[in-house]
């Protein structure tokens, strides 16, 4: 027997959502910003304002939270979002969460939901559904194998999917000549510069990539524009944790024209408690890194090609520092898909679901 509760600002639900995760992940698996998302329960967060949502929990017959998900409307849009989703490995459960998902989309004429998107692309969105042997990397969306299967069950089907290739260390002494490496001599021979981004001008760099994405990810399926300065209050973070011979810039007569970032690989260390000793880890995974994440890269559409020039750039560092990657998140059946496939040692896949109401 499962009851499904509708809530606000109500601190008891709003600590037994936040719990969840808890109950349901190890240590070493647990991807939960558990500082922005109170602020998004809360309706404090800097995004809360471009959106409504719906706060849903489930309890069990013995009053324990088991299972959770946020419904987020977005003005002028004809489809809901479901978000935020946890739950106990039990299907009635999960029924309940799905039924009063559809419940709210429906209370607001909507005749589709899609998801999981946790609120915003800014946020997170995707399911992870396969790879389950390993640790999550930053930047990935981890969650439990058992919830396709759940959204399947409760009458989703899949509207996208994204691969996340792992990639193996580059041999030493690797001289042959590549697509990529022809791509960036002709890119620098058509008067592009390719430059790595410099600490001291972390703002201006913020207000490039968000231009640069806002351009370039604007099509995407679950984009929605926010402002510079919300953006600015995104990003802040990521001044500490950036490798900035990573965050690479391509101008074209002194304009940005695309940008690629590449984290270091620290796993779930940024959302573990800020202790002394987590910060030195942190620390030193940024120094010391062996596996880089290649999390984003955006390429205005005049300008074909530059892509591949990045990825050679990317590649060069990585042999220096005799480190693997991954490229994350890519979108299934795009050319970035095959970028030096030849390097591949396996691939992940996520999934967006829709369902018709």
């Amino acid at each position: 027997m499962y009851k499904a509760v509708l809530f606000d600002k109500e601190n008891e639900y709003i600590d037994d959502f936040l719990s969840l995760p808890n109950l349901l992940y190890a240590k070493n698996e647990i991807t939960q910003n558990l500082g922005e998302e109170r602020k998004i329960v809360e309706g404090t967060h800097v995004l809360n304002k471009y959106f409504k949502q719906y706060k849903i929990l489930v309890y069990s017959q013995t009053k324990n939270p088991c299972g959770r998900c946020i419904v987020t409307i977005y003005p002028n849009s004809d489809v809901a979002y479901i978000g935020y989703f946890e739950c106990m490995e039990d299907a009635e459960c999960a029924k309940k969460i799905f039924e009063k998902a559809d419940e709210c989309a429906r209370s607001e004429g909507l005749k589709k939901i899609i998801g999981p998107l946790d609120s915003s692309f800014w946020i997170k969105y995707r399911l992870k559904v396969d790879g389950f042997d390993g640790l999550p990397y930053t930047g990935e969306p981890y969650n439990k194998s058992y919830y396709k299967k759940m959204f399947e069950d409760n009458g989703y089907s899949v509207l996208e999917s994204w691969v996340s290739n792992i990639y193996a260390k580059i041999p030493l002494f690797f001289k042959r000549k590549t697509i990529y490496k022809e791509r960036l001599d002709t890119a620098e021979r058509n008067n592009y510069k390719i430059v790595n981004a410099k600490a001291k001008d972390f703002e201006k760099i913020v207000d490039i990539i968000y231009a640069l994405i806002s351009e370039t990810f604007k099509e995407f399926i679950t984009f929605k524009a926010i402002t510079n300065e919300d953006f600015r209050e995104l990003f802040k973070d990521y001044k500490y944790i950036l490798d900035y011979d990573f965050v690479k810039i391509a101008y074209y007569e002194e304009e940005a024209v695309a940008f690629s970032i590449v984290l270091p690989d620290y796993q779930n260390l940024l959302f573990r408690k800020m202790t002394l000793v987590n910060k030195i880890r942190i620390m030193f995974k940024k120094e010391l890194c062996n596996n880089y994440v290649s999390l984003y890269m955006g390429v205005k559409k005049e300008h074909k090609g530059l892509g591949k020039a990045l990825t050679q750039k990317i590649i060069k560092d990585l042999y220096f520092r005799r480190a693997s990657c991954i490229g994350a998140l890519i979108t299934k059946g795009k050319v970035t898909e095959k970028y030096v496939e030849e390097q591949i040692e396996h691939k992940n896949e996520y999934v967006l679901f829709e369902k018709e109401l």
